[in-house]
């Protein structure tokens, strides 16, 4: 699926995820491993399309932080592995 995405979208999800990849890899000092971080940005990457209730939004949001968190652990094999050379 990353591959049919449009270019400038893949560089936007390259780079995004190699800084959480950075951040998640420092987790010891940071306390931010990859469940963390997929929290905090999940709520802000993907939403339902129309307004649903509290219990509905709760489901789709724990949905799209474990999406989130897998994508941070395999950033790597997923854009590539010479993510941390964008820093």
């Amino acid at each position: 699926l990353v591959n049919q995405l449009p270019e400038a979208n893949l560089i936007l999800l390259r780079h995004l995820f190699g800084v959480l990849h950075h951040i998640e890899q420092n987790s010891r000092v940071n306390q931010m491993n990859a469940f963390n971080l997929a929290l905090c940005i999940a709520p802000n990457m993907l939403w339902l399309p129309s307004p649903t209730g509290p219990e509905e939004e709760s489901r789709s949001t724990k949905k799209v932080a474990l999406l989130v968190q897998f994508l941070i652990e395999n950033s790597g094999e997923i854009f590539g592995g010479d993510i941390s050379s964008l820093f």
